[in-house]
């Protein structure tokens, strides 16, 4: 996948990340069907059917949201995924031929969830697709109606996130580092490809934490509604993103029971 038009240095690097994980997702598992060989198509999904999942092994897509084109889907791409992501409708074109090899969406969801390491970069990869989409479309539409989604980016000593606000979106840190506060009190760090901010979606509380960039940090912002579709339509990673959010949680609640009686 790739954006139409000038793509941002943060855009590329997430983009070329994200290249190399459908191979290694599919790693294992054998595809349910021979390839699927397609001339020039106005709709893609008029030729295949919904409960599939097709890697795109020749040829270019064009995705068109909206009625605008937003990106492509170059060869090395999961097609199919789109499915939970509360975004708008796609639709694919193509101008040359193309070949799709199948994978049943159940057997490679079973395959994902079979491991901890798949379900983490499964993770990754839907989210930074859904973040790269929000981006673009945000980017289609005019300055002043642009929603605050996508790609934002925050000078050492910014707030990403105050303790007690609301919570809209998930991050996910894509460069730089932060940090966590709770009562001023620092209990912890966030890495680059890090999720937070999630558990008050979970919850509905408020946020439980303030986090600051420690450096110029860049993250992708994933709002709620979609963040909170894609759990529901895939409640097994939800449950190991819940068990890592709780024991990070538990980490900084000993950090802060420490700190308050080191102060005593």
């Amino acid at each position: 996948m790739y954006l139409i038009g000038d793509q941002p240095p943060y855009a590329e690097k997430l983009i070329n990340a994200l290249q190399r994980i459908p191979e290694q997702l599919l790693q294992g598992l054998a595809p349910c069907g021979p390839p699927i060989e397609l001339d020039a198509v106005a709709d893609l999904y008029q030729h295949i059917g919904n409960n599939r999942i097709y890697l795109l092994q020749s040829g270019l897509l064009h995705a068109e949201i909206e009625d605008k084109p937003i990106f492509y889907v170059q060869e090395g791409d999961l097609i199919g995924l789109r499915q939970g992501l509360n975004t708008a409708p796609c639709t694919y074109k193509s101008e040359e031929p193309l070949v799709l090899l199948p994978f049943d969406r159940e057997a490679l969801f079973k395959h994902i969830h079979a491991s901890s390491q798949r379900q983490e970069q499964f993770t990754q990869y839907i989210l930074g697709q859904a973040a790269l989409m929000s981006d673009a479309i945000a980017h289609s539409r005019p300055p002043e109606v642009r929603p605050v989604t996508g790609f934002q980016h925050f000078p050492a000593g910014a707030e990403l996130i105050r303790q007690g606000d609301d919570a809209d979106h998930v991050f996910i840190i894509t460069e730089g580092h932060a940090e966590a506060f709770v009562e001023g009190i620092k209990v912890g760090d966030v890495q680059k490809d890090e999720i937070f901010g999630a558990m008050a979606l979970f919850t509905r509380e408020k946020r439980s934490a303030t986090v600051t960039a420690s450096a110029p940090t860049t993250v992708m912002m994933i709002p709620k509604e979609q963040f909170l579709a894609l759990m529901q339509s895939n409640p097994r990673i939800a449950h190991s993103l819940i068990e890592s959010m709780a024991r990070r949680i538990d980490l900084m609640n000993k950090e802060l029971t420490h700190y308050k009686q080191a102060a005593k």
